[in-house]
């Protein structure tokens, strides 16, 4: 009969196992978190965004640089025209002008004329205040676009980190229920037995029986969340469709030893997220300096050469070059300037404050990690204790009941909580690792921790 029994918990587990189809069973990839870590920062689309949109922050650089340059133009125009004074510089420009454009008919109806006009213009700036913060607003705008992507990264390898736990968490449900699920398959056997025997109710062998059936509801549930878990490490990592990411060994221990005020120093200089505050703060320090450089003048040099021709582009009838320096300072603009000013004060001071709010905030985040942490810590411990309450309480009642000396209903309700017990010691677990590796994202290290 015992063997009967075991039969049947074999089936009831079997029915309980999520359909999976071979092929999905051959496209499990097993990766150790370092393993997942590398290939999410590889081929995630997060980071390649936040990657290119670093790089193109850092043309805007080459971009504002390319002002202290000088340019270069070539120019081909065509013009038709019969008004007097055209066609009068048309011919000076070409050459073309005789004696008999000086009669009076001529000069009142020069009839029809037409020119090809090319030029080589080069311009260059001498002085312009505005280049400098310009460029430095550019840079500061890549600055924090840089740190947007490492910061991405960081994030990315956390997210990675949590995956990685839920995976372990998952597993470790799993197997927990299935160890709930042999001790409600051995209740059903001792209900049986006391039953055929005479000494047990029917009642106590129903209750059983559904007793197992909740645990194999339970049982269903856990081994979907492995597959989902699977499936969210896959789109993390960026693994191509229908393949699924497992973990090949237990959570990495993350044991930060290091105080709130050694973390907080750490923080200072590796939080991305502080280090983009710091580049607005900047930034706006230079969007200051550029709305002061609108009161002062520009000075601008240029060199022209060109020639002109009657029938053909860029023919050459005649030549002429021309250069100069232009002074260009604006006296007054409706109070433009002293209102920019104004909103570049204001942005910076507004900058400055963010700066402020989020170093308090990091501080304030390492401190409750580091809280946290001593938390799961004393609550992994309890669980564990509480644990080993509880399988000395099933041990001791499965034998009372044995000896008709305790309810069935007791020994379902010792073993409901030995099988909380068992879920919980897993969550403290999987919260006691997490804690730690949340401290090193807090204080901006995560990533350096992690791929030592």
């Amino acid at each position: 009969m015992k063997l009967v029994t075991i039969l049947i918990s074999l089936l009831v587990m079997a029915f309980a196992r999520p359909v999976v189809s071979e092929a999905e069973t051959e496209n499990v990839r097993i990766l150790s978190m370092k393993e997942a870590i590398r290939m999410a920062l590889k081929n995630n689309h997060h980071i390649k965004s936040a990657a290119l949109n670093a790089r193109a922050s850092g043309y805007s650089v080459n971009i504002a640089t390319s002002r202290y340059y000088p340019n270069l133009f070539l120019e081909e125009g065509f013009t038709a025209s019969n008004s007097p004074t055209q066609t009068f510089m048309m011919k000076l420009d070409q050459g073309r002008f005789s004696q008999s454009d000086f009669q009076i008919g001529n000069l009142n109806h020069p009839g029809t004329w037409r020119n090809f006009k090319t030029a080589l213009t080069l311009t260059q700036s001498l002085y312009d205040p505005s280049i400098a913060p310009s460029r430095d607003m550019a840079t500061q705008e890549a600055r924090k676009a840089q740190s947007g992507y490492e910061g991405a990264q960081q994030d990315m390898a956390f997210q990675v980190f949590v995956l990685y736990l839920d995976s372990i968490r998952a597993t470790a449900q799993e197997k927990a229920i299935e160890q709930a699920m042999a001790d409600a398959a051995e209740n059903v056997r001792l209900a049986g037995v006391r039953e055929r025997e005479g000494v047990g109710l029917k009642s106590d062998l129903l209750r059983a029986r559904t007793h197992l059936a909740t645990v194999e509801q339970q049982l269903i549930t856990a081994r979907n969340n492995i597959t989902l878990t699977r499936m969210r490490m896959a789109l993390a990592v960026g693994a191509k469709d229908g393949t699924l990411i497992d973990v090949a060994e237990p959570g990495m221990p993350m044991a930060p030893s290091n105080s709130a005020e050694e973390l907080f120093s750490q923080a200072l200089q590796e939080r991305r997220d502080l280090r983009q505050s710091q580049a607005d703060r900047d930034k706006g320090d230079a969007a200051l300096r550029l709305a002061r450089s609108a009161y002062l003048p520009t000075l601008d040099t240029f060199a022209s050469y060109q020639f002109n021709s009657r029938e053909i582009p860029f023919g050459l009838d005649n030549d002429a070059w021309m250069t100069g320096v232009n002074l260009k300072w604006q006296i007054f603009d409706g109070f433009r300037r002293d209102n920019e000013r104004k909103r570049a004060l204001a942005g910076r001071s507004a900058a400055e404050e963010e700066l402020a709010a989020k170093t308090s905030e990091i501080m304030f985040q390492i401190r409750e990690s580091c809280l946290r942490r001593e938390e799961a810590a004393k609550q992994r411990d309890v669980a564990r204790q509480a644990l080993l309450s509880a399988e000395e309480t099933v041990r001791l009642l499965s034998r009372r009941f044995e000896n008709s000396l305790a309810t069935m209903v007791e020994l379902l309700d010792a073993q409901t909580a030995l099988n909380q017990s068992r879920s919980k010691l897993v969550e403290a677990e999987a919260d006691f690792a997490f804690s730690g590796g949340r401290v090193f994202h807090a204080a901006g290290i995560f990533l350096k921790e992690t791929m030592k």
